[in-house]
Formats: structure tokens, C-alpha cells, sequence
């Protein structure tokens, strides 16, 4: 397939540009790929959509304020994006500046960071500082780093809202945007009913947003990202196949994980780095059903849904997204596919 087949004409006042007043607001789309039909529903209906042996699956990872503003010792203005926190003194940073810094030069960020560039590793740049960890002068003077499509600065609600409720493992630098729709009362909700779930960790990275070169989509080569799925995680699937229920991935991120992790066919603990590209023709080995957000035209993420949904149904559910006014994006609204295109 080629690029071009996932293009979609989106009007650009219909990319959210900041969260609904709740969480659980959001409208959902039902996909229905075994039906070939989709329905308009609220993320509140989503409960009536499970059953009591059904199992979610939650991406823990929290996004850490990842951007920096700063100047070098020339005073020319840097801005930094962190991809990833490689130990407490060092980390892999994009860099935006009128002229890259080369290895030995200084910056300051946000006037009381000052670190070094040790060198570049691809189109990264290696930095570093022994005065506090990087976690910690992060979260001091970071700045939430919101997606290039929401058209502002960031907020001090952007703090909470760009964050799952239940993120507890730092080092994401974009949120996994599925997950932003729940709340307690929904999870309690959820729980209740006898829905049980699990977390992986998958720290989402900056590449996330990286565009697909070339409109032969079989050359691109995916971004890296450290996972974790965890034995207890495996047992929770295995026991919910044994009783018969659906794993649910809450994102794209969960899917990429569980997928990566099954790799040989078999679901194991793993925990490393996936570059795991999903699209149209991949065959899904453990998830059967998909919570996710509208993905920009063109990209991976697009291609993963496809994949699980159908091209032509995904094509024709966008579609009808657009017509409809849905919101789209990290901020926006949800969709929720009920089951794979093609069973096993």
C-alpha cells in the first residue's frame, strides 16, 4: 500500500486544542469490523460495550515536562524535547536551534540548568549535567511538551490533563492519548461490573510524531521505544482466554506492546526497546478488541488501526468522524473497535 491511501481531508478547527471540562465527555466511535458498521455513541456508554470476564489493558507510563527553552553560551536560543532520561545525569534530547551545537558547547535552560552537549547519536543530541537528576530539575522547570498540533503554550491544567489518572512510571514525553478519557468513577465504574485489567509500561516518545517519508510506506523504519510487559501480565491474558474473554488495549501503545512482546507467537514477559511497524496485512496475535483516539492523516498510528479495523472501513469511519464534527487528536474524541477485521 502507499501513503497516499492514508490521507484524510480534516478541517482544522476540529483538532482539539484543549481538553473537554471532564474527562469522560468525549464522544465515542463504535467500529464494528465484523459488521462492517459504525455507530455514534458517549465514552459514558463504553461499560454497556464489555463484558464481566473482559480484560483492559493500560499503558502506566507518565509523560515527564520534557521541553526546556535555553540559549548557548553565545546567547543564540535553543529549545530542547527530551526523547528519553538515559540515567540522572544524561539524556537524549531533540534540539531546535539556528545552528546545531556541537560536542563541548554549553546551554543554559530555563536559567538554572546547565549542562552539556556531549555529542549526537542520529538526528539526537547527548546531554549532560551532575547538579540534581534530570527527573527532578524536570519536573522543577519543564514544560508539559503538548503535540506540534495544539496551537498554544502549555497550561498549568495541561499538567494533570495531559496525564492519565492512573500514570505512575515516568518517562513518556507524549501521553497515551486513549487513556486520558477515564476517570475514577469510570474505572470504578468498570471494576464494579467485573471488568478486570492490567498495565504494561510504554514510554512514548517524540517519534511518535515523526512522519512517514516516501510514499512506499514497506521503507519506513519505526522509532524505538522502551516497553515492559511484565509476567503478571501475561498470566492476566492467558487467564482471560481461558475464561473466554476479549483483551482490550487501551491504545495504540498497548497494542504495540502486547504485539512486540508475542513477536514468536507466544505472549512472554519482555521488556527493551519495540520498533514494531503495524500495518494493513499484519497479523494480531493478542489483542482482540482496541480503545483508541483519532490519528493524524498519514501516519503509523493510522496504518495500526487499519490494520486491525480494515482500510476501507477505517477510510469510511474517519470519514464519517469528519461529517459529524467529531473532535480529533490527543485532546479529542474516542474511538472503540470491537473486534479484529480478520479472526484467526
Amino acid at each position: 500500500m502507499q501513503l497516499s491511501d492514508f490521507d484524510y481531508y480534516l478541517p482544522e478547527q476540529l483538532i482539539a486544542q484543549a481538553p473537554l471540562a471532564e474527562r469522560n465527555a468525549s464522544r465515542l466511535l463504535l467500529v464494528d469490523p465484523l459488521k462492517d458498521e459504525f455507530t455514534d455513541k458517549r465514552f459514558t456508554d463504553l461499560p454497556g460495550l464489555l463484558e464481566s470476564c473482559d480484560l483492559l489493558v493500560f499503558n502506566d507510563t507518565r509523560v515527564i515536562p520534557a521541553r526546556l527553552f535555553g540559549h548557548k553560551q553565545s546567547g543564540g536560543k535553543v529549545e530542547i524535547l527530551v526523547e528519553r532520561v538515559l540515567d540522572d545525569e544524561t539524556l537524549l534530547a531533540h534540539i531546535r536551534a539556528s545552528k546545531a551545537p556541537k560536542p563541548g558547547i554549553r546551554l543554559v535552560l530555563e536559567n538554572h540548568i546547565e549542562c552539556v552537549m556531549q555529542a549526537r547519536e542520529g538526528d539526537l543530541f547527548v546531554l549532560h549535567q551532575g547538579d540534581k537528576p534530570w527527573l527532578e530539575l524536570l519536573e522543577q522547570y519543564g514544560h508539559v511538551p503538548l503535540p506540534p498540533y495544539i496551537q498554544r503554550a502549555d497550561a498549568d491544567f495541561d499538567r494533570e490533563r495531559y496525564q492519565t489518572v492512573y500514570a505512575t512510571k515516568p518517562g513518556a514525553v507524549a501521553a497515551p492519548t486513549a487513556g486520558l478519557h477515564f476517570d475514577d468513577t469510570m474505572l470504578d465504574t468498570l471494576h464494579q461490573q467485573g471488568v478486570r485489567s492490567t498495565q504494561v509500561t510504554l514510554h512514548v516518545g517524540a517519534g511518535t510524531f515523526q512522519p512517514v517519508r516516501g510514499d512506499d510506506i514497506d521503507s519506513h523504519v519505526m522509532h524505538a521505544e522502551w516497553f515492559e510487559v511484565s509476567a503478571s501480565v501475561v498470566d492476566a491474558i492467558n487467564q482471560t482466554r481461558e475464561q473466554g474473554g476479549r483483551v482490550i488495549a487501551v491504545g495504540t501503545t498497548v497494542v504495540r506492546s502486547l504485539e512486540t512482546a508475542a513477536a514468536t507467537g507466544k505472549l512472554v514477559p519482555m521488556q527493551g526497546e519495540s520498533k514494531l511497524f503495524i500495518k494493513p496485512g499484519y497479523h494480531f496475535k493478542v489483542v482482540d478488541a482496541m480503545l483508541t483516539n483519532f490519528h493524524l492523516p498519514k501516519s503509523t498510528l493510522l496504518m495500526l488501526v487499519s490494520a486491525f479495523a480494515g482500510t476501507g472501513l477505517m477510510r469510511e469511519a474517519y470519514a464519517h468522524a469528519v461529517t459529524q464534527q467529531y473532535r480529533f487528536f490527543s485532546y479529542g474524541d474516542a474511538m472503540y473497535i470491537n473486534a479484529r477485521a480478520v479472526r484467526d
